[in-house]
């Protein structure tokens, strides 16, 4: 029974990514499709891959850097066949997405406290739907979930939170709005510890005055938690919105140099054309993509999977 729930499990996880890169897809394959039905490798081929991979927003320098190691693999007779050229690509891009750390969020447990996870990221990329769907993830494992309300300045923000909170059933600390994120922050880590919670998510501020001033208020509230545990937080998630692609690497790189973000969730991949967005993210910004977003319900998420990801995107249905 339990490995039919296992299998089952997995097979809805494969067609939230599949319906997640729908449009993807359709602007993927009719390239790929041009270039398997040709006999030899051509020249052109190289401009239709450039095309293809450009406009799926993998980036100009990565494209260029894959079509290169594919062009020095035919040149040594390593792939001789254009359906060769292709399975060589999709080898290169699971090996890219797979360079980060593990996805071990399902191993953690709370026998040393709580998983503490810092939330960052700037407004409007689906920041608290995304504070959402991870605690209706963790809370799917059996885990004790708290909210910590740390975007005291957006309006309304804090009442976002807490109607999350009551739909996935997680209780939420919060102070009044406009006050110190970083209090908000300790109160709830003290939280955590007395009522013995597995995971505490923290949520953040997406725009304050300058960019300055939000990393410093973020790097504020991981110092004042770092007093109860020296730990803390022990993830730092950006949330990043697929549809804004390359812009959106600018935001990440700051988020990045700023916090040391440990991965990535990178939302509303279902509202994109560009699912490549996902290779310059790992390739050039050095941490990886660890869930992604695929809809608008709670339970529209899952894990992110580079095999089995970059398998669907260059999958005909």
């Amino acid at each position: 029974m339990l490995s039919f729930l296992i299998v089952f499990k997995l097979i809805g996880q494969r067609d939230k990514v599949k319906d997640g890169l729908k449009r993807s897809k359709v602007s993927w394959y009719s390239k790929l499709l041009n270039i398997v039905q040709r006999a030899n490798i051509e020249e052109s081929i190289w401009e239709d891959l450039e095309e293809m991979l450009v406009l799926g927003d993998v980036g100009i320098s990565t494209a260029n850097d894959l079509i290169e190691e594919l062009k020095f693999e035919v040149s040594n007779r390593t792939i001789r066949e254009t359906q060769q050229v292709i399975d060589s690509l999709k080898q290169k891009l699971v090996s890219i997405l797979s360079s980060g750390r593990e996805n071990n969020f399902q191993s953690r447990d709370n026998t040393k406290g709580p998983l503490v996870i810092l939330i960052v990221g700037v407004n409007g990329v689906g920041k608290t739907t995304s504070i959402g769907k991870l605690a209706h993830y963790f809370k799917g494992q059996g885990k004790d979930v708290l909210f910590a309300a740390s975007d005291t300045f957006r309006a309304a923000a804090i009442e976002q939170l807490q109607v999350w909170g009551q739909r996935v059933g997680a209780d939420v600390i919060a102070h009044k709005s406009g006050g110190d994120p970083a209090a908000v922050a300790y109160d709830a880590l003290e939280a955590a510890y007395a009522r013995s919670k597995d995971v505490l998510i923290v949520d953040t501020a997406g725009r304050l005055h300058t960019t300055h001033n939000l990393m410093e208020e973020v790097k504020k509230i991981s110092r004042v938690m770092s007093r109860i545990d020296t730990n803390a937080p022990d993830e730092v998630i950006l949330v990043l919105d697929a549809t804004t692609g390359q812009n959106g690497l600018i935001q990440a790189r700051s988020f990045a140099e700023a916090v040391g973000c440990t991965g990535v969730f990178l939302s509303k991949i279902d509202g994109t054309a560009k699912g490549g967005v996902v290779i310059p993210i790992v390739k050039e910004l050095g941490i990886p993509i660890l869930f992604i977003g695929t809809g608008e319900n709670m339970d529209d998420m899952t894990p992110f999977d580079p095999a089995q990801f970059v398998d669907e995107l260059f999958s005909a249905d």
